[in-house]
């Protein structure tokens, strides 16, 4: 007789932070967890008026029926940069999905960077990733999300599962940005000229808040920019999620001297 395997509770885990100002810093006013989601203590290596911050999930990868949740708020002045210590990677699932829901507020004056590792998408993984961005004011903010279908280290396609996106970016309740979508492993998408092209990896960053120089932006060889009414939408379509990276921050180094009027500081864990 053949003994089922135990089937592994899944992670239910939720991280809330406020950033806020403190004279001439910005600081970390509060923070709240429950389950495996944790940050860890603020570093500051541009000075005292950017606090940067690492988000940490310690079980590394998110399984079948996992749910994680990140909310943040910048109060009036505050500035934060979020970073993770490595790619996100979603295991494949026996049929559960697992969710992934980002919530930001940033106030006016104040400015959020959302520069996350590479998420890398296992061959089999259902997963669910959605993102709301409010800003209020003259509030700024840049963000961006790579995504890898399959471990394409060892070969792997994104040959079954199910990818569903969901992101909004509001200024004043007004929806300035919005981009909802399914990825079907080994659907027709992947390999249409219409859809990702037989590349496994897509990326998007946005950026709000400033008038940018859309020359130097598009400048940068390997990315698609374009400028909508107020917001600039960066695109990277390849099969390098280095690369990807790579050019993202390149285009960020041109954006951050309007967006936060101080050149860009590479996060220390991006070189461990």
């Amino acid at each position: 007789m053949r003994i089922a395997e135990p089937v592994a509770a899944p992670w239910k885990a939720e991280l809330a932070l406020r950033f806020e100002r403190a004279g001439a810093r910005s600081v970390l006013a509060a923070r709240r967890h429950d389950g495996p989601l944790v940050v860890q203590k603020p570093l500051y290596p541009e000075g005292g008026e950017v606090c940067h911050a690492i988000i940490i999930h310690p079980p590394a990868g998110i399984a079948g029926g996992d749910e994680l949740e990140l909310s943040l708020s910048a109060g009036p002045g505050a500035h934060a940069l979020l970073t993770t210590p490595g790619a996100g990677k979603w295991y494949r699932s026996a049929g559960a999905q697992a969710s992934q829901r980002l919530q930001f507020e940033v106030a006016p004056g104040a400015c959020l960077e959302w520069l996350p590792q590479e998420t890398i998408v296992f061959d089999g993984a259902l997963a669910t990733l959605a993102s709301e961005v409010r800003l209020a004011g003259d509030a700024r903010y840049l963000g961006w999300e790579i995504l890898c279908l399959g471990r394409t280290g060892s070969g792997e396609r994104f040959g079954k599962g199910e990818i569903r996106l969901d992101n909004r970016l509001y200024r004043d309740g007004k929806l300035l940005w919005i981009e909802r979508g399914r990825i079907d492993g080994g659907g027709a998408l992947l390999d249409s000229p219409a859809g990702l092209q037989g590349q496994p990896v897509c990326a998007t960053l946005l950026a709000a808040g400033a008038p940018f120089d859309l020359a130097a932006c598009r400048a940068i060889e390997g990315l698609a920019v374009t400028q909508l009414p107020g917001v600039l939408v960066g695109r990277y379509l390849g099969n390098s999620s280095e690369q990807a990276k790579q050019l993202f921050a390149r285009l960020w180094a041109v954006l951050r001297p309007a967006l936060a009027g101080r050149e860009a500081v590479e996060p220390r864990i991006w070189r461990t």
